[in-house]
């Protein structure tokens, strides 16, 4: 995007406007505001006699001003005008309020005709419009000037504090002219083929549209720009990639892997042999293995990747797994030591004869502990490390790093991720893990330079999850009931924990009364603590039970101490924050009622339920929420309650909050490129785009033939973000 198109803002608009966009949105050049599109568009509505108001709807009415009054309220302090408008059908008050109130005090006069936009509200059982805009038609204005008026879509941008969306609207009819010298990203024959406009008309049409059917066609055109550049820019990474060298790992007959199978007590579900065949074909190439793989917490990801790292052992390599925390870590280390038994003990008196040693490194070791773990892995002693960042210091040296496996990829900064592949001698192979379940389309976008394996079915052993929505407000008794089957439970033998959005003590309330979306405007009490909480349930329905309380404020050896009694039995209920979503497992834990539930996304709601039902006996999970029946809360919750299938889930919970933060903050690379795209909606748009990327790709990887291909590319990706991806 060379030329004007890359000139400051600050030419074109002026210094104060342009440092706004630039702090607030991000918007440097014009043609970062040409690509700040409309987030939707008003229509004034065709014009409506007064006599036919529809109510909560937008409409435009030409009237003349009856009369207008200013009433004071509030003893005086509040000031609003009343405006009476009639059209010869029908009459409609009009209100402004305060310091709203003074211009059109003075512009609506009696008799004055104009044009009223608005939204028609009631208000003392008579309809209303509050603070509409209007425009003054003066004699000469003939039917022209009021049908422009009424059937003008009016664009609606993102915008922020000190940049209302009219004044962003005025700047980018400033620059809108320029929109002409855009360089046309998509390939001639792929724009006539599928019969897109031309880009410069496509931005025309989405930023100052004349009907619904132009922002329509400049959507799908811009839709495909984004999706067709991105799926390029990944297409040619994994092009990149293939070119890479690996050293291949094949296994090796009666090593570590086949000693390892013949000593499971249990036979790998369909799912799990499939999986570890994929990723076995991909050890034994010589190029990379670049591979996500999904599973939903339990479905045995671990075991997978174990496998896996025991092949790469037994073909004389090392693996190293990295964990997000140190809590995680000590637990794959305990679970890996525990899998493997005497496998594990290399080098050591009892150890079997194939065995390696399984070393942890983490941040907080002990000196002695850590320079030990340092020179096995150093003289290859140790095959597998599982470790926290600490693996990536300078310090540690590989005898022969030929796998990496990453848990929870989305908490994993992508350079930790690069500087643990710069320690092979060649890249090593990389298997990244995630129990969020991430929507094939949205796999395709984030992480397009991974090849994607699914582990979609519980192994043996996992019991089923009996999920029921408890409405506190509409059916208190129903609470009442939950209370008791929590008991029940205990009385068996099982634990409960108990789920709260807060911790208490108001520090954190102000916060979360700022965050609350429309439908809690109804109900404004601050989101269930866990302090408040646990004190209720002790004093009152779980008397006599040992509840104990767990949250992200306590000192950490306050909470590994809770979590180590809760494990041991010794507490019966766990009144807890979020904090136990990862990596706490409690087979004896039967029961969750998790309070407020609708304060919750979908896809925490779904990690927060795996937590029981871990063990031999079947889960219960109570969502208790105070939301009315029809709000869209309950029905999210609702959606929750009726299916187990986590991709289901996350495909709901991306349509109710959109992409913002699903892939949390860590994707920002990609994340702020994708302007119009949704990656739900545009699930066709997306596979259509990867295919049409790949052959142009496979074709021409380095574009040589599509000189704005390649503009366009780095104009996407800027050179830190191309490394993003690079290390996604």
């Amino acid at each position: 995007m060379d030329g004007v198109l890359d000139e400051p803002l600050t030419k074109t608009l002026g210094p104060a406007t342009a440092k706004v966009m630039a702090e607030n949105l991000d918007l440097r050049t014009v043609g970062d505001l040409l690509h700040h599109y409309p987030r939707r568009y008003e229509e004034r509505g065709q014009l409506t006699r007064l006599a036919e108001l529809p109510l909560d709807e937008h409409v435009t009415v030409v009237a003349q001003v009856a009369d207008a009054r200013v009433l004071t309220f509030n003893g005086g302090r509040g000031r609003r005008l009343e405006v009476t408008i009639t059209d010869g059908s029908g009459r409609l008050q009009l209100v402004f309020f305060g310091r709203g109130a003074h211009r059109p005090h003075k512009d609506l006069l009696p008799g004055t005709r104009a044009m009223f936009a608005g939204k028609v509200s009631v208000f003392n059982r008579k309809l209303q419009l509050a603070h509409p805009t209007y425009e003054r038609l003066d004699a000469e204005s003939g039917e022209g000037a009021v049908s422009a008026f009424a059937g003008r879509l009016i664009p609606i941008y993102p915008a922020c504090k000190g940049l209302e969306s009219w004044k962003i609207a005025k700047a980018v009819d400033a620059v809108l002219p320029h929109a002409t010298e855009a360089v046309d990203p998509l390939p001639a024959a792929l724009r006539e083929g599928r019969g897109f406009v031309p880009l410069p008309q496509a931005l025309l049409k989405i930023h100052r549209p004349q009907t619904k059917a132009d922002v329509e066609e400049a959507r799908q055109r811009l839709k495909w720009d984004e999706a067709f550049v991105l799926q390029v820019a990944l297409a040619r990474r994994r092009y990149a990639d293939a070119q890479l060298p690996a050293v291949a790992r094949r296994p090796v007959p009666d090593g570590l892997l086949d000693a390892f199978d013949a000593r499971l007590p249990f036979t790998l579900t369909e799912g799990q042999r499939k999986v570890s065949a994929e990723i076995f074909g991909d050890l034994a190439t010589e190029h990379p293995m670049h591979r996500l793989l999904q599973g939903e917490v339990g479905s045995g990801k671990t075991m997978v990747a174990l496998r896996a790292m025991l092949a790469v052992v037994d073909a004389g390599g090392q693996a190293a797994m990295l964990a997000p925390t140190e809590v995680l870590a000590q637990q794959h280390h305990r679970s890996v030591v525990e899998m493997m038994g005497d496998l594990a003990e290399g080098g050591m008196l009892g150890g079997a004869e194939r065995a390696t040693k399984v070393v942890l490194l983490t941040g907080s070791m002990g000196a002695a502990a850590r320079r030990h773990a340092l020179l096995d892995l150093a003289t290859g002693e140790a095959g597998i490390v599982i470790g926290t960042h600490a693996l990536i210091e300078d310090k540690v040296q590989f005898h022969d790093l030929g796998l990496v496996v990453v848990d929870e990829q989305h908490r994993f900064g992508v350079e930790q991720r690069d500087a643990l592949r710069g320690k092979g001698k060649q890249p090593p192979h990389l298997l990244v893990m995630t129990a969020t379940p991430i929507p094939r389309t949205v796999a395709m976008t984030v992480f397009g330079d991974l090849e994607t394996s699914v582990l979609d079915q519980l192994p043996a052993g996992r019991s089923p999850i009996a999920s029921h929505v408890v409405p506190a407000a509409d059916k208190p008794h129903f609470l009442a009931r939950a209370w008791e089957r929590v008991r029940e439970e205990v009385e068996t033998g099982h634990q409960a924990y108990v789920v709260c959005p807060r911790i208490g003590d108001d520090l954190d309330a102000s916060t979360e009364a700022r965050r609350t979306s429309p439908e809690d405007e109804a109900e404004k009490r601050p989101p269930l603590a866990v302090l408040d909480v646990a004190g209720q349930l002790a004093a009152g329905p779980l008397r006599g039970l040992r509840v104990e309380v767990l949250h992200g404020r306590m000192p950490p050896d306050d909470k590994d101490a809770v979590m180590r009694r809760f494990a041991a039995g010794e507490v019966d209920v766990l009144v807890a924050t979020t904090v136990i979503e990862v990596g706490v497992n409690v087979p004896n834990a039967t029961a969750m009622v998790i309070m407020d539930a609708d304060r919750f996304g979908v896809s925490q709601l779904h990690q927060l339920r795996g937590r029981v039902g871990r063990g031999s006996a079947p889960g219960l999970c109570l969502l208790v929420t105070e939301m009315p029946e029809a709000s869209p809360a309950r029905a999210r919750l609702g959606a929750v309650a009726a299916t187990l299938d986590g991709f289901e889930l996350s495909r709901i919970d991306l349509e109710q909050r959109r992409e913002g933060d699903v892939l949390g903050q860590a994707q920002s690379g990609v994340r702020s490129s994708l302007r119009v795209l949704a990656v739900i909606e545009d699930e066709e748009i997306i596979a259509a785009a990867r295919e049409e990327a790949v052959s142009v790709v496979g074709a021409d990887p380095e574009l040589e033939g599509l000189p704005e291909l390649r503009t366009a590319l780095d104009a996407l990706l800027d050179k830190d973000r191309e490394q993003y991806l690079d290390k996604g």
